[in-house]
């Protein structure tokens, strides 16, 4: 959660007897009080009072004072050269920073040093690569209501620009898990938005996003929200807003955004030039995987805590070259296309991809040397780029020309159309091979940056330098022969310049034209007018050459950052073109099939594999499946362990895979257009938000019955086993129903309830799938294998006992099991079974009055209800 720390109150109290740099701090603080201000002072950032305490204690630092005329100040601070480590240490305890450095040489300040907030870090807005601690987009994301929403997500490290509105709020809140944004600022009216009044707000009005705790939301000036002053600062960018955005929500979102981005820049120049692209998307044009599918489907992140992040699916995708590629591979995922057209033509790539073997393999290796060029063009744009980065934008842009000749055999229309779209900007490396040196140091105002020869100038202030330099390298030989003394010797400081030095048993034979500069204990240092004149001429041309490189520097660095958006146009293609040869790697290593885009509804897979799963296991069954209107709800029985979700999620990520163009783990697949994939497979407690495991499933079944549609896809895993067995049942029959009736999705439903497969002569679309299993002496062996019809039995105390359950555990579990089935037969034989304390009559007759099957959902729970507290 963010926090903040306004200016210090012992501080604002005495603060005309305060001096000018706590004036100053306090100043800074004061402009900045949502932020942890860091002060520079020499070599180091200082933080005082109240900040001083809680760095010293975050940051594990020595906590200090300062003291003077106005008294006592708590005073903590961090090396400069460190920093980041630091900052990144502040970020994570939920402290925005603002940094304040001198932006005034020291030497020539006449009173206390100019000092100015030069950027603020907040965890959305990072471009450090110190900071950054992915290759991934890190988004800041900001909301806004007029009389829709209007949401827009913005990558300040690559300028990736989006945005999106809707009436829906459910549809809001699924875009901001789609994107998952490390930070976001809301305007007015957000308040009521759901999951934000339960959420635990700061001191700054500050607050986390419900279900994400990753996510930093903050209350911004409402007057950025205000859709005039939107407009106008989106206008200045891109030109008139109302070309693209679809709304005043989206205006205010949009314009907001951009602001606070400024904002971060602190007194830096506001216009944030490497922006040139803003992209409005509809939520429909795309599959829609909320955060409960991303997560159970392990898209992104495993399940498990601290699992291996690659038993995931981009995990075993990833085979992409380059950061760029890496990025583009998680948005394709992210938002998996709902056009075969479009589909279509990635397939026709990767699939021209997988026959051109030594093709794509050199273009992969060409593309292992393309640099992070998105983050590298907006630093360059920022004006923070250093002489390495340049020279690796143009290593990344001399591999431009070598992958186009690699490509000169492509024939499917996207691999042609990426050929042609990669310009090789020979201008820009150009200017960069003749005005960088090779091997430039990381500091840009020490020189050797400018290569010799691109100014003449430079090049004749460098001579002067280096001719004097020469000259004093002589020096000393030439007045050890003067002077006879062999000891002498020539040399150089910061603070003297340079020096003749004589020990002091040779003091006798100093020359009268040496002049007296520095006193040792053993020696002392001389200087002649020659050497005067000449370290005078060595200096100035010195400074005047690192003044002018400097000049000489930033004046490229402009131009590059004049071409930033066919720079920003190449990394799109390279990193289109690494995702397509990653996915036709993968599929050509691992045996994967090029599936069928097909516009009726249904899914048909031929030996289908889970892409995960058959990584990690020696071994995997393949199985079949099919999904269509006339057969479109299977309901899935079978022991526990042979396979069920693993089954459920395969047919998911099968279908995810083809949709956003990949080849799929099969040996065939016929895939009609999915609108979005819904899973019910498993809950835990929401302990915060006080809610037990069965409101949790019954929250998400909500989700679903409100939002899937026959287009859609429904993985339903043991729906009701949160509660008791008779209200699970009736619950778990009733959605059943639901979603056949109603919804007429496909649908899969796992159960233990084997009372459910009569749905399938009871339902139309409905029919039976099963996972089998043998027993023998030895124990339960799983087929893995998927069967039409119902299982027969659940092998729970089997599967128990394999898990080392206690054998005295074990053999009581088959007891009650025989005294149960034996109370069942006697009942059907006209026994009377025991009856329920304070009931009117056995268990079995009250079960067998109810008729589920004909009562609403709310009627089943209420009628259970009834009836558990007859029986209690």
């Amino acid at each position: 959660m963010e926090r903040a720390l306004g200016a210090p109150e012992k501080m604002r109290e005495r603060y005309e007897d305060l001096t000018p740099m706590m004036r100053q701090y306090c100043d800074l603080c004061g402009r900045y009080d949502g932020s942890l201000v860091l002060f520079q002072v020499g070599d180091f950032y200082e933080t005082f009072c109240e900040a001083a305490e809680v760095s010293a204690r975050l940051l594990e630092i020595t906590l200090t004072k300062r003291e003077d005329s106005t008294g006592s100040y708590p005073m903590a601070g961090i090396p400069i050269d460190s920093a980041e480590s630091y900052i990144e240490t502040l970020l994570d305890a939920g402290f925005r920073v603002a940094v304040a450095d001198q932006v005034q040489d020291p030497e020539e300040a006449s009173g206390v040093v100019e000092r100015a907030v030069t950027r603020i870090v907040t965890p959305g807005t990072l471009t450090e690569d110190e900071l950054l601690r992915s290759e991934d987009n890190n988004y800041v994301a900001a909301l806004a209501r007029e009389e829709e929403y209007g949401l827009a997500f913005l990558d300040v490290s690559t300028g990736d620009f989006v945005a999106t509105g809707s009436s829906s709020e459910e549809t809001i809140r699924d875009e901001i898990s789609r994107f998952a944004p490390a930070e976001a600022i809301v305007g007015p009216g957000i308040e009521g938005f759901d999951g934000f009044d339960s959420a635990e707000r700061s001191s700054a009005g500050s607050q986390t996003w419900s279900g994400d705790s990753d996510c930093m939301v903050t209350p911004y000036d409402p007057a950025k929200f205000e859709v005039e002053s939107a407009r106008a600062l989106l206008d200045s960018y891109f030109g008139a807003p109302e070309k693209r955005l679809a709304s005043d929500a989206e205006i205010a979102a949009c314009g907001a955004l951009l602001a606070y981005a400024e904002y971060t820049r602190g007194g830096q120049e506001g216009h944030l030039d490497y922006l040139n692209h803003l992209t409005r998307y509809e939520p429909r044009e795309y599959m829609l995987l909320d955060r409960v599918a991303l997560r159970s489907l392990e898209l992104f992140e495993p399940r498990a805590v601290g699992g291996d992040a690659g038993n995931t699916l981009l995990g075993v995708l990833d085979e992409t070259a380059c950061a760029l590629g890496r990025r583009k591979l998680t948005d394709w995922l992210r938002r998996p296309l709902l056009d075969p057209v479009r589909i279509d033509a990635r397939l026709d790539a990767v699939e021209e991809w997988t026959t051109l073997v030594s093709a794509r393999e050199e273009v992969h290796d060409l593309l292992i040397d393309v640099y992070d060029v998105e983050r590298l063009i907006a630093r360059v744009s920022r004006g923070r780029a250093n002489a390495r980065d340049l020279r690796a934008l143009k290593d990344t842009l001399d591999r431009v020309p070598e992958i186009r000749e690699a490509m000169a055999d492509v024939e499917s229309d996207t691999l042609c159309s990426l050929r042609e779209d990669l310009d090789e900007l020979g201008e820009v490396r150009d200017l960069i091979d003749r005005a960088i040196a090779e091997s430039p140091p990381i500091e840009v105002t020490e020189g050797d940056v400018i290569a010799p020869g691109y100014d003449a100038d430079l090049d004749s202030l460098r001579e002067t330098e280096r001719e004097g330099k020469a000259w004093i390298d002589s020096l000393e030989r030439r007045e050890r022969e003067r002077t006879g003394i062999d000891s002498l010797k020539v040399g150089f400081n910061q603070v003297h310049g340079y020096y003749i030095e004589v020990t002091n048993p040779n003091l006798d034979q100093v020359p009268e034209n040496y002049t007296r500069r520095q006193t040792l204990k053993n020696s002392e240092r001389f200087y002649t007018p020659e050497l005067k004149e000449r370290e005078d001429e060595i200096i100035t041309a010195e400074e005047r050459a690192d003044d002018l490189e400097y000049e000489i520097f930033t004046d490229v660095r402009s131009e590059v950052a004049g071409e930033s958006e066919r720079v920003q146009a190449v990394a799109e293609t390279l990193a289109t073109l690494d995702v397509l040869v990653s996915l036709a790697t993968v599929a050509a290593k691992y045996g994967y099939a090029r599936p069928e885009i097909a516009d009726e509804p249904g899914i048909e897979i031929e030996g289908g594999r889970h892409p995960v799963v058959e990584r990690t296991q020696e071994s995997f069954v393949p199985n079949g499946a099919r999904l269509a209107p006339e057969e479109r709800l299977a309901v899935l029985t079978g022991p526990n362990m042979s396979g069920k979700s693993t089954y459920m999620r395969q047919i998911a990520l099968i279908t995810i895979l083809a949709q956003i163009g990949s080849f799929v783990p099969a040996s065939g697949a016929r895939v009609g257009i999915v609108d979005r994939v819904f899973t019910r497979v498993g809950a835990s407690d929401d302990i915060a938000g006080g809610r037990s495991t069965f409101m949790v499933e019954m929250g998400e079944l909500a989700t679903i019955l409100r939002g899937a549609s026959e287009r859609s896809l429904v993985l339903l895993d043991e729906v009701g086993r949160g509660t008791s067995t008779a209200d699970g049942l009736a619950i778990a029959r009733a959605i059943t129903e639901y979603v056949h009736d109603e919804v007429g999705a496909l649908t899969l439903f796992a159960t233990h309830h084997h009372e459910l497969t009569a749905l399938a002569a009871d339902l139309e679309s409905a029919f039976n799938l099963h996972f089998a299993a043998t027993q023998a002496e030895e124990g339960v062996t799983f087929r893995h294998d998927v069967s039409r019809g119902a299982a027969t039995a659940s092998y729970g105390i089997e599967v128990a006992r394999a898990a080392g359950v206690p054998e005295r555990v074990v053999e009581r579990s088959r007891a009650l099991v025989a005294a149960e089935e034996a109370d069942t037969e006697s009942a059907t034989d006209g026994g009377e079974p025991a009856t329920a304390s304070g009931g009117d009559g056995p268990l079995a007759e009250r079960l067998r009055s109810l008729d589920v099957a004909n009562m609403t959902p709310i009627e089943a729970l209420t009628t259970l209800d009834r009836l558990k507290r007859d029986l209690d």
